[in-house]
């Protein structure tokens, strides 16, 4: 990614502190889960949230948001005056203002609407000005540099990122009663592309550089050193680490979070590695689609490839054809030498194929259903008895998944799938399938939007199911990710496997560097 600045902003460049937390601490039934927070965030800054599911930020979030009230002795002030706790009204009041990776946008309205809904439209004796409200629509999002979006804009035809300027202007609006004085972003970025990832960061550097106070939620380690100065880092409820970016590693800031994110999972695969080729699991020959042309590769068991390419090069969207969820035009998979139906995710089940796709709420979970329900869906059948499902032994089924996969928290198998933490809700999911013992396991984007912690555990469980004997497949834009896994990494580009990367050469500058260089390629072709 390309940095917006050349450097952070020196703490003596920053304005004056207007968020001061002091011993703020939160218990659920006796069980801490926030200790003793002590946190200033000054006008101008962009402040780092960090932590692994469970650290404590969802928590801290919902007490600055008024959802929760911390316990006692525990004190927030913001420019100067006492917030009162667990109101929303005068949380915002008091000039806190929270922008969730969910926007809460109706999707099927304009975008004026969506600024103003139930709040401050523009009157005109009596009767709503359209043409005035209108106007400060664009005002609005001209003070956030968002000029190109149109405010009679559908907010489901905008690209990603300018829904989240439209969510970011509704909350910074002009004219509104109570002054902005910090902002949350609580994980923004975490579904969205890379291109939209830099319009998204533009947008909140110059939320700061208003004067605003920015608090910023990610699991996305290289957007702290591009864009935040000072960082906090939680663990198990405490803060660890608070402190200039300026000066730390990445290592530095892992090593603070969990230990070492990548070198684990590399050893682990390095010693699959070493162990001779199983059989050919996963055929493709001449494969076609709207977005592959002649695509052709194989998979043996015990093997983990990865598929790399910058967005649109085809990368994003080969295991969902491979797996059946988007239709080939020709060629020929296999697996186990068996062909496998085009356009067919029933056909692919019958094989052995098993697809965790890269939106897991929309397309690999069912999110109204109990994280136990979610769970037996790999194989509902399994625990069947005539004339019905022995709930019991589901359970017990469950809670033995839960506890080697580390889903937290543990004792929630009937809570709503929904409700977990990203990172959990991958997990869960991937026990879902690995539960089938299947042949060949497709992951697309597999630890998006997931902290390091869980990252560090899903990776574990991969090299896991190699070793077993499945053979994997790993499409993802995290290059360091595909570096540390993978025995050999496919570079897509313009919808054609156009490089291999084997043993030494899977580096994640060989990977950018392929990736980018073949789409500069076929851009000036």
């Amino acid at each position: 990614m390309t940095a917006l600045n050349a450097s952070p902003v020196p703490s003596e460049c920053l304005g004056e502190v207007v968020l001061e937390v002091t011993g703020l601490s939160k218990s659920f039934v006796g069980n801490a889960v926030l200790q003793s927070l002590n946190l200033e965030l000054r006008r101008g800054e962009v402040h780092a949230l960090l932590g692994e599911n469970g650290s404590g930020k969802s928590t801290f979030i919902k007490i600055l948001s008024g959802f929760h009230e911390p316990d006692p002795g525990g004190l927030v002030k913001i420019a100067g005056s006492d917030v009162p706790f667990g109101d929303a009204e005068e949380s915002e009041r008091s000039g806190f203002r929270f922008v969730h990776q969910d926007l809460g946008l109706i999707e099927s309205m304009k975008v004026v609407d969506n600024l103003y809904l139930n709040r401050e439209f523009s009157t005109r004796f009596g009767t709503l000005d359209l043409k005035a409200t209108r106007q400060r629509a664009r005002d609005d999002l001209a003070r956030m540099g968002l000029e190109r979006i149109s405010p009679d804009a559908t907010v489901r035809d905008l690209a990603p990122a300018d829904r989240s300027g439209v969510a970011i202007t509704r909350a910074l609006r002009a004219g509104s009663a109570h002054p902005v004085n910090v902002v949350v972003f609580d994980e923004p970025t975490a579904t969205l592309p890379d291109a939209d990832v830099q319009l998204l960061l533009q947008t909140i550097r110059r939320v700061a550089s208003s004067g605003v106070a920015v608090l910023y939620v990610t699991h996305r380690l290289d957007e702290v050193f591009e864009i935040a100065d000072n960082v906090t880092i939680l663990r198990n409820g405490r803060k660890v680490a608070s402190r200039p970016v300026l000066g730390l590693t990445r290592r530095d800031i892992v090593k603070f979070l969990v230990g070492d994110e990548f070198e684990e999972a590399r050893a682990e695969s390095d010693a699959i590695e070493e162990r001779e080729a199983g059989e050919a699991i996963l055929e493709v020959a001449g494969l076609g689609s709207e977005s592959h042309l002649d695509v052709s590769f194989g998979v043996r068991s015990g093997e983990i490839v990865g598929v790399a390419g910058i967005a649109g090069s085809g990368r994003e969207s080969i295991l969902g054809c491979l797996f059946g969820a988007t239709r080939r035009a020709h060629g020929d998979v296999l697996v186990k030498g068996r062909p496998v139906k085009a356009g067919s995710p029933g056909d692919s089940l019958a094989r052995g194929v098993a697809y965790l796709p890269p939106d897991r709420k929309a397309r690999g979970a069912v999110v109204s259903l109990s994280a136990r329900e979610n769970l037996a869906l790999g194989d509902p059948m399994r625990h069947w008895r005539f004339p019905r499902i022995r709930r019991s032994k589901e359970r017990d089924d469950a809670r033995a998944w839960f506890k080697e996969f580390g889903v937290r928290p543990p004792d929630a198998l009937e809570s709503a799938f929904g409700t977990f933490s990203g990172g959990n809700q991958q997990l869960i999911l991937l026990a879902k399938w690995l539960r089938t013992d299947p042949a060949l396991l497709l992951l697309d984007e597999p630890t998006q939007g997931v902290d390091v912690g869980a990252k560090a555990r899903l990776h574990h469980h991969l090299v896991d199911a190699a070793g077993a004997g499945a053979a994997v497949v790993v499409a993802s834009s995290d290059a360091d990710e595909l570096a540390a896994l993978c025995h050999r990494v496919l570079i897509f580009s313009g919808g054609r496997i156009v490089a291999t990367l084997e043993g030494a050469d899977i580096t994640p500058r060989n990977i950018s560097i392929h990736s980018l260089g073949s789409a500069t390629e076929d851009t000036n072709s």
